[in-house]
């Protein structure tokens, strides 16, 4: 959705250089925290063999991906003989494009993106929420005086060139009571931060978790209107997707993914920190005050309200595509069970 579709092998390309790291060894970090049926559902997923498989990251490695190099770090991968790679993407256009195809096996990206796939007649399917809430909204800052997204009307917003955006914007202006026509949109493609600190606008759309703890460690105190606060429906910010046809013909394969990766994850919501240190070890390239400041902001959004991490809500997931086809981006509402299924867990 945000780059244009690209050959078939320009893909192999991009899949062999940005392959960063072959899963590690069990870090020894002590026992994790899972409960005694999570761990024996991982282990029911346990491959005959060991097998190769690639996962793609949505961009580039941050804190809400803490839980999957937690699962990285303890060997739970290893553990379910699954020799597991893991790609950084240029964009999450990339990860979209791997998938369909078939020269990756799961990769991740908003919810938005995998229903526009499928309204395009792709076959992709979401088969575990990562987060469970939207990650998208608008985002101000106290010192510019923006206490309401209604006093948007009149003022710049920055946004990417995604069409998402421009609905995430006028859903909660008008949420807010203001007419969305009157607020100026700027293109700033992905530099939302920079522009609002150098005072080139406003507020701008972007994943508040993210951006917005970037701005907090900034010393730019934020203001944050999350989409699913003023107007938006509540549905997985960020899914873990494959296709229909690979989760029918490599289904052991997804489900050991799934099973490590969920128990990454809960690892993560018990222990943040421990995941915050192996993320900063498989990526020392990330500024540890931001990375920290984002898994804070992140982890409560893991499970959310949910019963366990990893649970897709079909009733959410219907309003969710509601509000798809209602505001244009995809053609006509999407049933949950081709959204997304759960069959690959538990």
């Amino acid at each position: 959705m945000r780059a244009a579709r690209c050959a078939a092998a320009l893909l192999v390309a991009v899949l062999t250089a940005l392959v960063l790291a072959s899963c590690g060894d069990d870090d020894g970090g002590g026992t994790a925290t899972t409960t005694t049926a999570t761990t024996t559902a991982t282990s029911a997923a346990r491959l005959p063999e060991r097998t190769k498989a690639t996962l793609v990251l949505d961009f580039v490695p941050n804190a809400v991906h803490a839980g999957i190099y937690r699962a990285v770090a303890a060997g739970y991968y290893d553990d379910l003989n699954v020799d597991l790679r893991i790609i950084q993407p240029t964009s999450t256009a990339d990860t979209l494009k791997l998938i369909d195809a078939g020269k990756a096996d799961v990769g991740l990206a908003d919810a938005v993106d995998v229903a526009g796939q499928i309204d395009a007649g792709r076959d992709a399917q979401a088969i575990l929420p990562m987060v469970q809430r939207p990650l998208g909204g608008l985002i101000a800052t106290k010192a510019g005086g923006i206490t309401d997204p209604a006093q948007l009307a009149g003022r710049k917003v920055g946004v990417t060139g995604v069409p998402s955006d421009k609905v995430v914007l006028d859903t909660i202006v008008r949420d807010a009571g203001a007419d969305p026509a009157r607020v100026k949109t700027v293109t700033i493609g992905f530099n939302g931060v920079q522009a609002l600190e150098a005072g080139k606008i406003d507020a701008f759309t972007g994943y508040w978790p993210a951006d917005g703890e970037q701005l907090r460690v900034d010393g730019t105190g934020p203001r944050v209107f999350a989409l699913d606060e003023y107007g938006g429906p509540v549905f997985p910010g960020l899914v873990a997707f494959s296709t229909r046809r690979h989760i029918a013909d490599d289904a052991p394969l997804l489900r050991a993914i799934v099973a490590a990766t969920t128990r990454g994850y809960e690892d993560t919501i018990a222990d943040p920190q421990r995941s915050l240190r192996d993320l900063l070890a498989e990526n020392p390239a990330l500024k540890r005050d931001i990375a920290t400041a984002q898994l804070r902001a992140y982890t409560p959004l893991f499970q959310g309200d949910a019963s366990a991490f990893g649970t897709f809500d079909e009733q959410r997931l219907r309003a969710f595509s509601a509000w798809l086809a209602r505001n244009g981006l995809t053609k006509r509402a999407i049933p949950p069970d081709r959204l997304a299924t759960d069959t690959l867990q538990g």
